[in-house]
């Protein structure tokens, strides 16, 4: 079964057990933050260990460590009252605007 972002939010919710829950967006961002370094270190551990080759073992540990990722962004989300569709709506607007003025390279959140 593939979820919608929201559908997704929704079901992540359910299995969201930390302190103060509804109150806290520090502790999903804490843990955003640790999932996404081991997934830089998983990846680092491929460039260094296997010539950037990514096995199907390797493919199915990062699979896991992106759901752990997905699972704090989405629980984040929640926190700060925003809708992950709305999110990733946004996002692609962003991203189109900016390919179709010419702005996809540079750096800054405002080109």
């Amino acid at each position: 079964m593939a979820y919608t972002f929201d559908e997704y939010q929704k079901e992540s919710r359910k299995t969201a057990l930390y302190p103060d829950i509804g109150n806290n967006f520090v502790y999903p961002t804490l843990g955003l933050v640790g999932e996404a370094g081991e997934v830089a270190e998983k990846i680092k551990k491929i460039l260094r260990d296997d010539d950037g080759k990514i096995s199907q073992e390797k493919s199915d540990l990062l699979k896991k460590e992106l759901g752990d990722v997905l699972w704090y962004v989405a629980n984040l989300s929640i926190e700060l009252g925003l809708s992950m569709g709305d999110i990733a709506e946004h996002n692609i607007e962003k991203l189109k605007s900016r390919l179709e003025r010419n702005k996809i390279h540079g750096s800054g959140d405002i080109r």
